[in-house]
């Protein structure tokens, strides 16, 4: 399914998208977002944070439907309360808490909203390693800010990892969706990258990052 998640960027700057995970999808038999996703109980909660991660650092404005963000089990129903009960476990409570942290990044990282709706704001970094099944690319602001998205979408970590940047300097991994708090298996960087001013994908620097099973990595550069 690679190319089903770069399809979308061969026509997101004709018109502006909003992103919606919504009522509709998880009624009707359909089952909650949750369900849908495959593996044991364990890749489903680090698939469903891949999701959500993956869909923020998208371009166009973000919409999940109620219950979503709890990793909610059971299919949404206009006749009861959502399965708040569902917070007194780690992995839940770590949903709901990587969803406010995405918003708290969202909001404090123009690359992720500035240039939405512009092809200035987006490039792929790499969207062929189909081998690894991994997809990175990088998202620019309107004043030379950046943030580089990494989704190893495989349930096996991938360390020493290259990705290229637009350029050298630290680099702070800013989220994780593996990190512990979410509810992860805590395989990472330790909140920072290692960076070298070396060419790779066609770009000036490179980071060697270690990728989590079924997660996704953003980093960003740490303001001179």
């Amino acid at each position: 399914h690679q190319n089903d998640l770069t399809f979308g960027l061969i026509y997101a700057w004709h018109e502006n998208f909003t992103l919606p995970l919504s009522h509709d999808e998880v009624v009707h038999g359909k089952g909650s977002l949750f369900n849908k996703m495959p593996g044991d109980k364990w890749q489903q909660h680090a698939n469903l944070r891949s999701l959500f991660a993956w869909m923020w650092a998208h371009p166009g404005k973000k919409l999940i439907f109620m219950g979503g963000e709890l990793a909610q089990t059971t299919e949404w129903s206009h006749e009861r309360s959502l399965d708040w009960h569902l917070l007194e476990y780690a992995e839940h409570k770590g949903t709901q808490d990587l969803v406010r942290q995405l918003n708290t990044i969202y909001r404090d990282q123009p690359a992720l909203w500035e240039q939405d709706f512009d092809e200035t704001g987006f490039e792929w970094i790499d969207a062929s390693d189909v081998d690894n099944n991994v997809l990175s690319f990088l998202r620019l602001g309107a004043h030379g800010n950046h943030l580089v998205s990494i989704a190893n979408l495989s349930p096996i970590p991938r360390y020493h990892y290259q990705v290229g940047l637009p350029h050298g300097g630290q680099w702070q991994e800013v989220l994780n969706t593996d990190a512990v708090e979410f509810g992860g298996s805590g395989v990472g960087n330790m909140g920072w990258a290692t960076v070298r001013d070396e060419s790779w994908h066609g770009r000036p620097a490179v980071a060697e990052v270690t990728l989590p099973p079924l997660g996704v990595v953003w980093l960003a550069p740490v303001p001179l």
